[in-house]
């Protein structure tokens, strides 16, 4: 449900301001986290970050930005306190709150998030509200069992479908709004996803592998119907949001790859590889396409494209080709760099934005 279908939300309504600057905290703690467990980050005290890493990216900073946009296209008071449950939880990560308040505060936000969806379904019932209502589930399946003492390998495939499942949805509404097709291809991936999880509640290794072919299957739907391989022959903002989502595919179909071969590894460098490739290369190049357009919807402000926004997104991939290639290679010290040039190709990423978009509106004040 994209953020301008809230027809009467006007102007940056207040708490938003507040959560979205809640969930940049939790992107810097984060990825501090991040930067520790690799070995790179030091001088600093980061008490839990490190072990902390995960849910600080996923619940802090996505579960928040996403909860905000769906908050301002719901339209309803209640709507806000799934962002500030998720905001809160990754606050609670970061102050070393006893075990249960996190998972609690995020299994709440997700509670929320799937209340949301079912407004939207009673509404108007679609295919792309199955599959985002869907993914909403998996991240209250897997905040559930984080709260019930699972082990983060454990949770994280229920992570990945969240993400997973809402950008996918969101493609298959936009399509629809261009004329697209393909739902029923989209709901038979999503029931896959659904069945990866099942599954992996029994047995992980079988469910980590049904969980990547499903992945492959939502990559090949987006090969086939999205609208990226058009747009990609146009120019500007069009041609950068499709270079962004064909390089998130992509990095989908390499973590779906990976999960496949790999199957229930909990941890070292194959496990490191699938988890990124899904999370960093995917979820992330789809952040850098989906924020110029999202942005204004939810600021109601403008949020201007410049070409330099490629540097940033150029380095995402990069990084995580040479992080990736550290792993499945044997080399520490590339996964090493890897990570930091993630972690930089963030921080650029945000700058570029934020300058161009500055620099857009002096020039609309001075041409007045």
């Amino acid at each position: 449900m994209r953020a301008d279908d809230a027809g009467d939300a006007r102007g940056l309504p207040p708490p938003a301001a507040v959560l979205l600057a809640a969930g940049a905290a939790s992107l810097v703690a984060g990825v501090w986290g991040g930067l520790a467990r690799a070995g790179v980050a030091g001088g600093v005290p980061v008490g839990t970050w490190p072990g902390a890493h995960g849910p600080l990216m996923v619940c802090g900073v996505l579960g928040t930005v996403i909860a905000v946009e769906r908050a301002v296209a719901l339209g309803r008071a209640w709507g806000w306190a799934v962002p500030a449950l998720a905001a809160a939880s990754a606050l609670a990560l970061v102050a070393g709150a006893p075990p249960p308040w996190p998972a609690a505060l995020a299994t709440a936000a997700a509670v929320g998030l799937v209340a949301m969806h079912v407004v939207w379904w009673r509404r108007a019932p679609s295919a792309f509200l199955s599959v985002m209502a869907l993914g909403a589930g998996a991240w209250a399946g897997g905040n559930a069992l984080w709260l019930a003492g699972g082990a983060f390998p454990d949770v994280v495939p229920w992570w990945m479908a969240f993400l997973v499942l809402t950008i996918a949805g969101e493609r298959l509404e936009l399509g629809r709004v261009l004329g697209g097709g393909g739902d029923r291809a989209m709901l038979a991936a999503a029931a896959l996803v659904a069945l990866a999880l099942a599954v992996a509640s029994a047995d992980r290794d079988a469910g980590v592998r049904v969980l990547g072919a499903a992945f492959l299957a939502l990559a090949a739907w987006m090969v086939r119907y999205d609208v990226a391989r058009r747009t990609v022959r146009q120019r500007g903002l069009a041609r950068y949001v499709a270079v962004c989502l064909l390089g998130g595919q992509t990095w989908l179909a390499v973590g779906g790859t990976l999960m496949v071969a790999a199957g229930g590894v909990v941890d070292g460098p194959l496990y490191d590889a699938l988890v990124h490739a899904v999370l960093v290369g995917f979820v992330f190049s789809m952040v850098f396409g989906h924020a110029p357009i999202i942005g204004p919807a939810v600021l109601d402000v403008p949020v201007a494209y410049h070409p330099a926004l490629y540097a940033p997104l150029a380095l995402l991939h990069g990084a995580l080709a040479l992080r990736v290639a550290g792993d499945v290679g044997g080399a520490p010290s590339l996964r090493a760099w890897g990570s930091v040039g993630n972690a930089v190709a963030l921080a650029l990423f945000a700058s570029v934005l934020a300058g161009a978009t500055l620099l857009d509106r002096r020039r609309g004040v001075a041409g007045r």
